[in-house]
């Protein structure tokens, strides 16, 4: 069903008639504006919130467009003016069909499996694993972990720093330890989750909850619509990159030597540690931890982002961790390095690890926003009417010019 949205304008009365016939009229137009407005009180929230921001790019008259103008003037010289713009239903309900995810079945029980063998694993972990195994699982997990935020995150999806080519095609290998596809399609899959971030055209079911973006965001298939929508991300800076191309040719050769065997093989054939050890601990719980670290990137919102529609105090949650406006801010200029994946800004693993790499000469051009940048950005788009992002980005752009070479080591930030 279409959702009308009506705007009226009344011009300042020239004069005030006491007579019948104005009251008449008046009553009239008093009693269609209150329909109209209870008629917009029965709209869910997400409709509300669309016809608000239909409001203020009403199609002008005369334009094309499925919108009305109406006019006239009443007995007491007072002009109304209504506008009421339709908007169609195939448009913001797309067919069923063409929005129907179905469950892929092999990664369904794939994941079912994995969480079994890596709860087994814990177990293992305590009682047939050897202090070497623990350490080289730990550090084979903190490099997919790594692969996935610095490399496939930050790097190649959001552009937050350059990378040299010893560093990109280390983080292409630590990207493939992550065991989460080629570098290619989860960028691609990322863009499009924040070019349709809280709409039902996210594949990562932004508009719902944690354990649809998730859980079942991973074990189900995009939906047509969906696949249309991934055909259209840009991706030329990507294909441009000769390690990222790489890397997606031969996926699937680098997938099982780097994410299976050596893993695996590496406690059995150099330090003599157990089978149980080596299946158990060192793939099966290190792919369960590293799968759903990276798969939190995408919905890590959830937990740490602060809900405007919900108290902080309303869940327990609120014991366990601390909820901020950070990640509602990455999705805003997502371009800056020091934005953390869950939750934090200017610290963690990841942004430690980028500053590094930049005192090496690894990382260079690192994108941040400072207060003042913000300050500017936000006065430019008062005195501009330009949108506040673009303004943003804008300031942000000409703070970059003036600071200096080395600042992440000062590290300037937000506050």
């Amino acid at each position: 069903m279409s959702a009308p949205i009506v705007a009226v304008r009344i011009t300042n009365s020239a004069t005030y008639s006491r007579s019948r016939n104005y009251r008449s009229a008046g009553h009239h137009r008093l009693a269609q504006l209150t329909l109209s407005v209870k008629t917009f009180k029965k709209l869910s929230s997400d409709d509300a919130l669309a016809v608000m921001s239909s409001a203020e790019t009403t199609t002008p008259t005369g334009s094309s467009g499925n919108s009305e103008t109406l006019s006239g003037s009443s007995s007491n010289g007072c002009t109304t003016e209504t506008t009421t713009t339709t908007t169609p239903a195939s448009s913001s309900q797309p067919k069923s069909r063409d929005t129907t995810r179905e469950a892929s079945w092999p990664w369904v029980l794939f994941y079912i499996h994995l969480n079994i063998l890596g709860v087994y694993g814990i177990f293992v972990l305590f009682s047939h694993t050897s202090a070497i195994t623990l350490v080289f699982t730990a550090f084979l997990t903190l490099c997919g972990i790594l692969g996935a935020t610095a490399g496939a995150h930050r790097l190649w999806a959001h552009k937050t720093y350059h990378a040299s080519t010893l560093l990109r095609f280390i983080l292409m290998l630590c990207q493939t330890m992550a065991g989460q596809g080629s570098i290619y399609e989860w960028v691609r899959l990322h863009r499009l989750h924040h070019d349709k971030f809280r709409t039902a055209d996210d594949p990562y079911y932004s508009d719902k909850d944690f354990l649809h973006g998730q859980v079942f965001a991973n074990i189900r298939k995009l939906s047509p619509r969906q696949e249309r929508l991934l055909a259209e991300v840009d991706m030329r800076d990507l294909e441009s990159d000769r390690i990222v191309m790489f890397q997606k040719r031969f996926y699937w050769l680098l997938y099982p030597i780097l994410f299976v065997l050596l893993p695996i093989n590496a406690p059995l054939e150099y330090w003599g540690d157990t089978v149980q050890a080596a299946i158990f601990v060192a793939f099966s719980l290190r792919y369960l931890l590293v799968l759903n670290v990276a798969w939190m990137i995408n919905s890590a919102h959830f937990v740490w982002g602060l809900d405007k529609n919900h108290k902080q105090s309303d869940s327990n949650m609120v014991f366990l961790v601390t909820k901020s406006y950070w990640p509602q801010y990455h999705y805003l200029l997502p371009f800056d390095y020091q934005s953390g994946e869950f939750g934090s800004y200017g610290s963690g693993c990841t942004t430690a690890f980028i500053r590094i790499c930049a005192a090496m000469g690894l990382a260079t051009k690192l994108q941040t926003m400072t207060t003042d940048a913000v300050k500017r950005g936000l006065t430019m788009a008062v005195d501009s009417g330009r949108p506040i992002v673009d303004c943003l980005k804008q300031a942000g752009a000409e703070d970059m010019c003036n600071l200096q070479r080395e600042h992440y080591l000062k590290n300037e930030r937000l506050h």
